[in-house]
């Protein structure tokens, strides 16, 4: 069964949509962006997130004891890297005991790490509803998760994909903010229950 992450998580209210349906893992954007949050706030989400979701903290080349402050202080137990960061820097990262989950970009011609614990394929600017060209998948060996303007209107072609897990973030929202039953419908379908999200 394909794993979900619903990503940007800003608010109580967003906490709330994730733990009724229970994605795999929650992500909290570190990084310059709309939905960027302080390490402040996302202690605070992520003391009520449901446990058995696993959050995960989003960075463009944030500085390594930044990461490993919040990973060992628990607030994340992942780290999604977007910035191109190098074969070294994850490697490092990985010695500290934290797992990775590396960003490829569409076109921008990233180092696949081998340290990475998965690869992330996401559209050139993510986090804006750009779709990643899905005729371009690399094959890096490892489990991947596919992100990229994967909403409602196109989550079942991209589960044929069979990526290990599905990243979904603006096809989460309505005006921006996220939609509790949008999350619904979108956790349903990755978990082949459509039909309970009607």
């Amino acid at each position: 069964m394909t794993k979900i992450k619903i990503c940007g998580l800003t608010s109580e209210n967003d906490i709330e949509a994730v733990n009724a349906v229970k994605p795999d893992y929650a992500g909290f954007v570190f990084a310059e962006s709309r939905r960027q949050v302080t390490p402040e706030l996302a202690r605070k989400l992520r003391a009520l997130l449901d446990p058995g979701i696993i959050p995960v903290g989003v960075f463009v080349n944030a500085a390594p004891d930044t990461i490993n402050g919040l990973f060992n202080s628990g607030v994340i137990q992942y780290a999604q890297l977007h910035g191109g960061e190098s074969e070294e820097y994850i490697y490092k990262l990985r010695e500290r005991g934290i797992p990775i989950i590396q960003a490829i970009r569409d076109g921008r011609g990233d180092t696949i790490s081998d340290y990475a614990n998965y690869h992330l394929f996401d559209a050139k600017q993510g986090g804006g509803g750009t779709v990643f060209n899905w005729d371009n998948l690399p094959d890096t060996g490892k489990a991947f998760f596919l992100a990229g303007g994967i909403g409602l209107h196109n989550i079942q072609a991209a589960l044929k994909l069979q990526p290990y897990a599905i990243d979904i973030s603006s096809g989460a929202e309505t005006d921006g903010i996220k939609n509790a039953e949008k999350i619904k419908q979108l956790v349903a379908a990755c978990r082949g229950e459509a039909r309970l999200a009607r």
